[in-house]
């Protein structure tokens, strides 16, 4: 079977209901912080995208028990510092950056020897960024020059930390959080605006955790060795998900899209309100609340007239993810618009920042890029008679779907490789694409 797809059409109008698979953030964190519990743990709506499963083989491989079915995860942890396995052990995070990072946080006290490996394109990713303050708990890490693979000596007297996160990176918040949890004693990280899943978490399951709000960035303080309760989850839809389809319906005109049940984490949210200043029709309703997150029902309407943005920084860490797609909408956008301080979308599965460059000098849309910025000179009239292809991307699963988008909103025939990349977070993407009434090859 093909590893590529052909698109040469673009999708007709549609006026239709979605709803999205688990969120990728949470369905890991789920896994990991279940694996702390003494008590079974249950989930529904569990992502079975590839990053997941690599999260569960890892705990099963650390001694957990896990029993998965169509309908639901089951975890029984080990509690905390529990983990068995033999010396030497090598556990494999793929292509996970939310894994590998956040895994290492509980490897802390390991009491074995262990080496975390991963995929190609993980394998080129940064970790100094975790084992630098993950060894100040007193762990031992060697690793390829900050890279996979990373062998790890665990402590058996850590001791709390105090930490400065600087770069607005959940990841790295997160994996200190998680050492934190196993740590006698108060540790402290002073951590600019990110995702904040985990303090959520944290404090749905009544774990010691404070958490200052300042402007710019957040004191978070945990306390540690306090028993992890059950966790038992219907994971909401994931943002960045949803995202792919939201972009697609707001550029074809004429359609409406509504999606149930997604997160609306305000760290997650800078997609929705970065849209909505460029002049998307995009609006919340059923708004509630669920063990922390708030989840709502998204309406998208198709529109005819883009504008164009400077965009504020401020949305950068919770739009991280999505600025492919953002940048799609500026390419219809009647005008120039300006992203800056993005150096951080570089350190993902693939430099994106320059791949965003890349499809959009395929599509005919002038750009100028830095290591850090981006200038696009959108057109609304864009149109596409040629031939594109998009591959040698390292297998990025949000380039590939990015480029489906594109295709299926701008025109033009398309051959877009390396599809089983989206078993990495969203193995239905195309299913849910055909469900919307798209031609695919």
């Amino acid at each position: 079977m093909s590893n590529f797809i052909k698109i040469k059409n673009k999708i007709n109008k549609f006026n239709k209901s979605l709803l999205i698979d688990g969120d990728k953030s949470l369905s890991i964190r789920w896994a990991l912080l279940s694996s702390q519990s003494l008590k079974k743990c249950k989930s529904s709506n569990l992502l079975y995208s590839e990053d997941v499963l690599s999260t569960l083989s890892c705990l099963k491989k650390l001694g957990v028990k896990v029993k998965i079915s169509k309908n639901f995860c089951e975890i029984i942890g080990l509690g905390l510092n529990g983990f068995k396995y033999k010396n030497n052990l090598i556990l494999n995070a793929g292509n996970s950056g939310t894994l590998g990072r956040l895994i290492l946080g509980l490897l802390v006290h390991s009491k074995n020897n262990l080496k975390l490996i991963g995929d190609k394109s993980l394998s080129k990713r940064d970790f100094l960024r975790v084992t630098k303050p993950l060894g100040k708990f007193g762990a031992k890490f060697v690793s390829n020059h900050g890279k996979l693979p990373i062998n790890i000596k665990g402590t058996d007297f850590s001791k709390p930390i105090k930490y400065y996160e600087n770069k607005g990176s959940a990841q790295c918040k997160s994996a200190v959080m998680f050492a934190a949890l196993n740590t006698f004693g108060e540790t402290v990280i002073k951590a600019r605006k990110s995702r904040d899943h985990s303090e959520l978490l944290f404090k749905y399951l009544k774990l010691p955790i404070k958490v200052i709000k300042r402007k710019k960035y957040d004191i978070i303080k945990v306390k540690g060795k306090h028993k992890i309760p059950s966790l038992n989850y219907k994971i909401p839809a994931d943002i960045s998900s949803a995202a792919f389809f939201i972009v697609l319906t707001a550029l074809t005109k004429d359609s409406k899209l509504t999606i149930k049940n997604v997160n609306i984490n305000p760290s997650r949210m800078g997609v929705f309100y970065i849209l909505k200043l460029m002049g998307v029709k995009i609006s919340k309703i059923n708004i509630r609340n669920y063990k922390g997150e708030k989840i709502a029902d998204l309406i998208i309407r198709g529109t005819g007239k883009i504008k164009p943005i400077n965009c504020p920084t401020r949305f950068n860490s919770s739009a991280i993810d999505e600025f492919l797609l953002i940048f799609l909408i500026a390419a219809k956008a009647k005008g120039v618009s300006y992203f800056k301080n993005l150096s951080e979308l570089n350190q993902k599965e693939s430099p994106r920042l320059k791949w965003g460059s890349k499809i959009l000098n395929k599509i005919g849309i002038k750009n100028t890029v830095t290591k850090s910025s981006i200038k696009i000179y959108g057109n609304p009239n864009i149109k596409i008679d040629r031939r594109i292809i998009i591959k040698n991307f390292l297998k990025d699963h949000r380039v590939f779907m990015t480029s489906v988008i594109a295709a299926l909103s701008f025109g033009g025939e398309w051959q877009i490789f390396d599809k089983s990349s989206i078993n990495t977070s969203f193995p239905s993407f195309l299913k849910k694409i055909e469900q919307l009434g798209a031609n695919l090859e």
